[in-house]
């Protein structure tokens, strides 16, 4: 070799080095690329949460994860059974899953169970036919029927009586009520 084809050869590696740092360059703003738009993914995600449940307020992986089971909730048909201490939010959490699922446009209704006295419970929510007790002048359809097509939250539902919890489950398990006074069961849809 001799001195032309050094100079040569240095121009030649001079591009190739140029090409090597220009496809790095790529590589990390295609990767840059990827992160951002998963990024955005996430961020619309997490505004969309929050549009569906604006009424929960916080960033930390428990709420976070508190959303994501309102989400799955919300996509359940089935019963949801909400714990909590008086004041932590059951009955936001709850209008949260009803908003956010396919109930969302019929009626919501939270319901103190240990407001009310055991009988005065009884036939608010599944109602009672005529004559079934002194008073009772006329049948009154109850709240698990009045509120079809929605949902209610029965919030101290172990201030329940344990005979209405009993009622309670046939409602859960089976979708029907038995009013007071009644022989046969009705269908519900709540």
């Amino acid at each position: 070799f001799d001195t032309q084809d050094l100079v040569f050869l240095e121009s030649l590696a001079s591009y190739v080095a140029l090409a090597i740092d220009n496809a790095r360059m790529y590589e990390r703003m295609r990767t840059a690329e990827e992160n951002l738009r998963i990024e955005v993914g996430a961020l619309r995600a997490d505004l969309e949460r929050r549009d569906l449940f604006p009424e929960i307020i916080g960033t930390s992986s428990a709420i976070r994860g508190l959303i994501r089971l309102m989400e799955s909730a919300a996509a359940s048909p089935i019963a949801v059974l909400i714990e909590g201490e008086t004041g932590t939010g059951k009955e936001l959490v709850a209008r949260g899953i009803h908003r956010a699922g396919p109930r969302g446009q019929g009626p919501f209704l939270a319901v103190n169970c240990g407001a009310f006295t055991p009988a005065l419970l009884e036939s608010e929510l599944f109602g009672h036919e005529r004559g079934a007790f002194t008073g009772a002048e006329r049948a009154h359809v109850g709240l698990f029927e009045t509120l079809k097509g929605g949902s209610i939250l029965l919030d101290e539902v172990g201030e329940m009586p344990l005979a209405m919890q009993v009622k309670l489950l046939r409602v859960l398990q089976q979708g029907e009520v038995i009013p007071v006074g009644a022989s046969a069961g009705r269908k519900i849809d709540v």
